[in-house]
């Protein structure tokens, strides 16, 4: 084969995988469920979630469920690091107190308070003292769950990484993974969970909140198997990107 032909081959090769990326979008083919927030600009720190589901070999989404309220970063929004291509604009940053945009996996822990808990589907674990989310972002275990052994003196400098703390906001949270390990770019923001709201006017320093309720609903309507995603984004963005993305 002539050195012609395998450059003519590998260049209708690339081709071809851009121009399926481009038709498919970021979302795989094997989710089943969407999670979809649309906001109405770059500074909202509240608006609604739709659940959407979709069962191959049907290709189209519908919507599952009322509507749910749900509270979000104290300064609004900013681009974060998920399944979707890198966007231009403001990104998250560690502190910034701003909800990830984007299209995001979702853990399949559940982590809580209570010393038992069971949604269907979902793996559950009881946070103690001796759970952390590392949020420093020196740290090699940045953005990743760690459990102290037992015995191990509690370090100082991790205090504020304790997952157990008098909040009863966290007593219930699912990790949307942004920024995500094995990936994790230092500074770019950490610990970015799905958990239950303070009150009516609450925001949260990244998360997505909501009423406890509604988070026990939500958990119930869906499972890691059916390979969630959460998608957040500004309407502008959402309209920019329908088409492209193949979203509801």
């Amino acid at each position: 084969m002539s050195s012609l032909l395998r450059c003519n081959i590998a260049s209708l090769f690339l081709f071809l995988l851009h121009s399926a990326i481009a038709a498919t979008g970021p979302i795989p083919e094997k989710t089943r469920v969407l999670l979809l927030a649309v906001t109405d600009d770059w500074n909202s720190t509240q608006t609604t979630l739709q659940i959407f589901r979709r069962n191959p070999p049907v290709s189209s989404w519908t919507a599952i469920g009322p509507s749910q309220q749900v509270h979000l970063g104290r300064y609004g929004l900013a681009w974060g690091r998920g399944i979707h291509p890198p966007q231009k604009g403001v990104q998250k940053r560690e502190g910034d107190k701003k909800s990830p945009a984007g299209i995001f996996s979702l853990g399949s822990i559940l982590y809580g308070y209570a010393a038992q808990l069971s949604f269907p589907g979902w793996r559950y674990h009881c946070v103690s003292d001796r759970d952390l989310w590392i949020e420093d972002p020196t740290s090699l275990n940045y953005n990743r769950h760690l459990i102290l052994n037992p015995h191990e003196p509690f370090p100082d400098n991790h205090l504020f990484d304790r997952m157990r703390q008098d909040d009863p906001a966290h007593a219930l949270k699912l990790f949307i993974q942004h920024n995500a390990p094995p990936h994790a770019e230092p500074g770019a923001g950490s610990a970015i969970f799905f958990h239950i709201c303070r009150g009516i006017d609450s925001v949260t320093t990244g998360c997505t909140s909501m009423k406890e309720a509604d988070l026990h609903a939500l958990l119930q309507s869906f499972s890691p198997a059916d390979q969630p995603l959460y998608i957040l984004l500004p309407r502008s963005e959402y309209y920019r990107l329908r088409a492209s993305w193949r979203l509801p």
